[in-house]
Formats: C-alpha cells, structure tokens, sequence
C-alpha cells in the first residue's frame, strides 16, 4: 500500500517526528492537532471554546490538504485534561460535522503537549 504525507500550510506544523496526515489507501489518518496559531505556534488566546475550536480549524485545514473535508469523518478522539469540559467539546462539534456524526471517544488525559487542555486527531473516508 503506498502512503502520501499530507501537510497543510494552514495548520500547526509538526513539532515531532510525525506528518500531519498519512494517505494509506482512501483513508486519511490525521495527527492530533493542538488549539495552536499555525502562523505563531502559539497557544490560541480565548477561552476553553476558542480552545476546542481551534483544535478542528486545524483540523479541517489538513482535511482540506488532503482535498476532503471533517465531514469525511468516521472516527474522531478527543484528549481533555479536564473531562468537564466534555460538553463545550460537543457544542464546538456541532459547528463542524453534521449527521450523521462521526464515532467519537473522548480520553481524560493528565497532561498534553505545550500546556494544551484538548487536543483532537481524525480518522477520514472520502
């Protein structure tokens, strides 16, 4: 099977030994994105909202990289250092997939990289 890195200009640039996305096959395998500013790879300003949305802005600037889109979707997992957050995870959701939803599992974890509170990978079949 051949695989293709995908990599957005308008999205965070990696800060690891990773690409953004991997092509393997139809699928698009997209890495967890942080709530960072591609042009400063800064932490985002705002509040937990601005947080989450930032996370799928990024998220959907690879999907578009890979000429699809989140509502390719059919599998997204959310990190939350702190679980109640769960619910603006959920009306952030709603502002960037439609029905039918992607599955979704959503892990509380003890610490991200850069200090974020969420971070978001996705799993995509155009």
């Amino acid at each position: 099977m051949v695989r293709q890195a995908i990599n957005s200009q308008n999205a965070p640039a990696a800060i690891g030994t990773y690409s953004q996305a991997i092509r393997a096959g139809d699928a698009v395998y997209l890495s967890g994105q942080l709530p960072l500013d591609p042009a400063t790879g800064q932490l985002v300003e705002g509040d937990m909202r601005a947080h989450v949305r930032q996370v799928f802005i990024n998220l959907a600037a690879v999907a578009a990289e890979a000429c699809t889109s989140l509502d390719s979707a059919v599998k997204v997992t959310v990190y939350l250092t702190d679980l109640s957050h769960f619910g603006i995870v959920n009306e952030v959701m709603a502002e960037f997939f439609t029905q039918p939803y992607p599955a979704r599992a959503a892990i509380g974890v003890a610490s991200l990289p850069r200090g974020a509170a969420v971070e978001a990978d996705a799993i995509l079949v155009p």
